[in-house]
C-alpha cells in the first residue's frame, strides 16, 4: 500500500458552514444532480405549501414554468413569517431560507402533521438556485429578500401593500450544479395531481411559460381517494359498483382508504403517509392487509362460504384484482431509511387494522350482492393461485438451478460473473441472429423472443407459466418467484445470471407494443428487477444518413435534419437516407456500433418514479376497457412512435 503524503492535523478537517455543504454534496441531500433531482426543487417548496393546506389556510397553488425554466411557486397560505427571530438575530424569512433544518415544522402548534419534516427544505433549493426571489403576503405588507446561491443579496425589504396572503417562491436552477436545466410539464403535472387527490378540495394550477409550450393544466379533487383509486382503475373492469370508502382517527393519527375490487388478478396498492409514497409499505400497509384478510375470513366463516374449499387461503387471495389507496397522516412519522420508504412507527399497525376492520365489516354486512361478488373472487383466486404454485414449480424444476439446462435459443456469454453480464432480450429470430453475430461473446447474451409475448395484465397466473417465451425468461434468469411465511409472492435474485438486462426491440409500432408487454411482465411479476436497477431499454438509431464515404446515424426526426444540414447542405435530394425498420435491417457491425457497444450506444434504465402514473398507464394500456384506451391514444398521438 503506498502512503499518501501530507500533514493530517487539525487543518485538514473542514467544517462547512451554511450552506455550503449542500452545494458541495448536492447528491446527500436531494438524491442526484439530473432531471430527478432537478424535479426534486419543486416539490420542496410545493410541499411547503401543502403543509399550509393541511394546517387549514392554504387552498390554492400556483405553479409556473417560466420562459428561461425557472419555476415560480405561489400559494395562499399564512405566508412565512418575517419578524425578527430572537436567537439568531434575523428575519424569520431569512432564517428559513438560509439555515438547514429551519422552519415552523419542527412546532406542533404550527404544523400538526407535515409532508416536508424529513425533506431537505427550502433552504436546500436556496443553495442549488442560482437566484431566487421570494415575496410574502402578510399582515397588509409585501415582504422581499433575494438571494444568490443562498445568500442573501440585501435584507428583507418592504415593497408594497396587500390585502391577500400567502408566499411565492420564484428560483432558477444553478447551472454549475444540475446536468439539465430542462423542467418536464408532464413529471410535474404527474406529482401534482397525485397531491390534488390526496388533499380533496384544494386547487393547483400548472402553467408552462415556455415560448412553443405554453399550456395550463388544474387540478382539483372534491371528491379525493375515491377519484384517485377510480382513476388509477380505469382501465379495468370494476366487480363492485362503489368504492369502498373508509376513514377514522385515533391517537391523533388520520387514517383514509379507497379500495374497489376489478375482474383482474394484480393487486394494486398505494400507500402514503403525510402525501409521501412510500415504495416499501410500512406499518400503514401491514394494518390495513391485515384487517382485509381477517374481516374477510371471518365473513366467509360465518356465512358458510369456505366450508367447500379443500385449500387455505392465503393473505395475497383476498387481494386479486384489488385496487387502493392507503393515507395517513402521523404527526411524528418514523421511515426507515432516507428514501422514506417504508413507514416504521409501531403503533400505525394497530391503528389501521382496527379502523379498516370495523368499517369493511359494516360494508360487508350493509351489502351483501357486492361482498358474495368479492368472497367469490377470493375462492377463485385461491383456486388459480395453488395453479399457478403447480405450474411454477414445475417450470422452477427444470431450470438451470435443477440441472434442466438452458433455453435452446440463448445464446449465453463466457462469463459468470453477474455484475459484468448482459441479457439482450430481442424481438425475433432474424434480428436475434443479427445480434449474436454482432455481441460481444464473453458478456453479452442474446435471447430471441417470438412474436408477442403473453399479455400478463389480463391473463390468469398458472397460465402465464405455461407460455413459452415466459418460460425461457425464468430459465435464462435463473431467478424464481416464492412465498414468504406471510404468503406474499417474492423473487430470488440470489442466482440471477445477469445485472443488465436490456429490452432491445424494433423501433416501430409493432416494437414498441413488445416493449410495452415485457415491460407490463417485469412491472407485475419480477418488480425487484426494477427495483434494483437492473432493467433497460435499448435505443437504436432511426436513421442511417450517408453522402459519400460519411455516415452519421440519427435518433429521432431533429437529429436526421441536424445530419442533413450538416452534410447535405439542408438538402435531402443530396444524401441517402436509410430508415430503419426492424433491427434486422442492419448489419452485426451497425448494431454493435450503434446500439450494443458500451462505449458509444444509450441504453434507458427503466425505474417506477411515480407509482400512480405506472399503474394508471399499465391498466389504460394493457387492461380490458377499450374505451379509456382509444381516448388515451387520441390524446396522446402527437407523442406516438408511428411509422406512417
Amino acid at each position: 500500500m503506498t502512503k499518501q503524503t501530507g500533514n493530517y492535523s487539525a487543518s485538514s478537517i473542514q467544517a462547512l458552514e451554511g450552506l455550503e455543504a449542500v452545494r458541495r454534496r448536492p447528491g446527500m441531500y436531494i438524491g442526484s444532480t439530473d432531471v430527478k433531482g432537478l424535479h426534486h426543487l419543486v416539490w420542496e417548496v410545493v410541499d411547503n405549501s401543502i403543509d399550509e393546506h393541511l394546517a387549514g389556510y392554504c387552498t390554492h397553488i400556483r405553479v409556473n414554468i417560466l420562459p428561461d425554466n425557472s419555476i415560480q411557486v405561489e400559494d395562499n397560505g399564512r405566508g412565512i413569517p418575517v419578524d425578527m427571530h430572537d436567537k439568531l438575530q434575523k428575519s424569520a424569512l431569512e432564517v428559513v431560507m438560509t439555515v438547514l433544518h429551519a422552519g415552523g415544522k419542527f412546532d406542533k402548534d404550527s404544523y400538526k402533521v407535515s409532508g416536508g419534516l424529513h425533506g431537505v427544505g427550502v433552504s436546500c433549493v436556496n443553495a442549488l438556485s442560482e437566484y431566487v426571489r421570494v415575496e410574502v403576503r402578510r399582515e397588509g405588507r409585501v415582504y422581499m429578500q433575494e438571494y444568490q446561491r443562498g445568500k442573501p443579496l440585501g435584507e428583507v425589504a418592504v415593497i408594497g401593500e396587500s390585502s391577500a396572503r400567502g408566499t411565492t417562491v420564484r428560483f432558477r436552477p444553478d447551472s454549475e450544479i444540475f446536468e439539465t436545466l430542462v423542467y418536464q410539464f408532464d413529471t410535474l403535472g404527474q406529482r401534482l395531481r397525485e397531491l390534488s387527490y390526496l388533499n380533496s378540495g384544494l386547487t393547483i394550477y400548472l402553467t408552462d411559460e415556455r415560448d412553443g409550450q405554453q399550456r395550463e393544466e388544474k387540478y382539483f379533487s372534491e371528491g379525493g381517494l375515491r377519484e384517485f383509486v377510480q382513476y388509477i382503475d380505469q382501465g379495468r373492469t370494476p366487480l363492485t359498483e362503489k368504492v369502498i370508502y373508509i376513514s377514522g382517527r385515533e391517537e391523533q393519527i388520520d387514517v383514509e382508504i379507497a379500495l374497489v375490487y376489478n375482474t383482474g388478478f394484480q393487486e394494486n396498492l398505494l400507500a402514503y403517509v403525510n402525501n409521501i409514497y412510500t415504495r416499501d409499505g410500512g406499518t400503514h400497509v401491514s394494518g390495513f392487509r391485515r384487517a382485509l384478510a381477517r374481516v374477510f375470513k371471518q365473513y366467509g366463516d360465518q356465512n358458510g362460504f369456505f366450508s367447500k374449499l379443500k385449500m387455505e387461503i392465503s393473505g395475497e387471495d383476498f387481494r386479486e384484482g384489488l385496487t387502493g389507496i392507503i393515507s395517513v397522516k402521523v404527526p411524528e412519522p418514523q421511515f426507515k431509511g432516507q428514501t422514506k420508504g417504508e413507514l416504521g412507527n409501531s403503533e400505525v399497525v394497530g391503528i389501521v387494522s382496527r379502523i379498516v376492520g370495523d368499517a369493511l365489516m359494516a360494508y360487508l354486512d350493509q351489502n351483501p350482492k357486492e361482498a358474495r361478488r368479492i368472497i367469490d373472487k377470493i375462492i377463485l383466486a385461491a383456486t388459480a393461485r395453488h395453479a399457478a404454485r403447480k405450474a411454477r414449480e414445475l417450470v422452477q424444476r427444470k431450470n438451470v438451478l435443477t440441472g434442466g439446462g438452458l433455453p435452446g435459443k440463448l445464446a449465453d456469454c463466457s462469463s459468470k460473473d453477474p455484475g459484468d453480464s448482459e441479457l439482450f432480450l430481442v424481438e425475433g429470430d432474424s434480428a436475434g441472429g443479427t445480434a449474436k453475430q454482432g455481441r460481444n461473446r464473453f458478456f453479452q447474451a442474446i435471447l430471441p423472443l417470438r412474436g408477442k409475448i403473453l399479455n400478463v395484465e389480463k391473463a390468469i397466473e398458472y397460465k402465464i407459466y405455461d407460455n413459452e417465451e415466459i418460460k425461457n425468461l425464468f430459465t435464462a434468469l435463473g431467478v424464481h418467484i416464492y412465498e414468504d411465511e406471510e404468503g406474499e409472492r417474492r423473487l430470488n435474485l440470489d442466482k440471477l445470471r445477469y445485472h443488465k438486462i436490456v429490452i432491445m426491440c424494433d423501433a416501430d409500432v409493432d416494437g414498441s407494443h413488445i416493449t410495452t408487454l415485457i415491460l407490463t411482465f417485469f412491472y407485475r411479476y419480477m418488480p425487484e428487477i426494477i427495483s434494483n436497477g437492473y432493467l433497460y431499454i435499448a435505443r437504436p438509431p432511426l436513421y442511417l444518413v450517408r453522402k459519400g464515404k460519411e455516415a452519421r446515424y440519427a435518433w429521432n426526426e431533429k437529429e436526421r435534419k441536424e445530419i442533413v444540414e450538416a452534410l447535405g447542405k439542408g438538402r435531402e435530394d443530396s444524401v441517402h437516407i436509410q430508415r430503419y425498420k426492424g433491427l434486422g435491417e442492419m448489419n452485426a457491425e451497425q448494431l454493435w456500433e450503434t446500439t450494443m457497444n458500451p462505449e458509444t450506444r444509450t441504453l434507458s434504465r427503466v425505474t417506477i418514479e411515480d407509482a400512480s402514473s405506472a399503474s394508471y398507464y399499465f391498466s389504460i394500456l394493457m387492461g380490458d376497457d377499450v374505451p379509456p384506451r382509444r381516448e388515451f391514444i387520441e390524446t396522446h398521438a402527437v407523442y406516438a412512435n408511428i411509422d406512417i
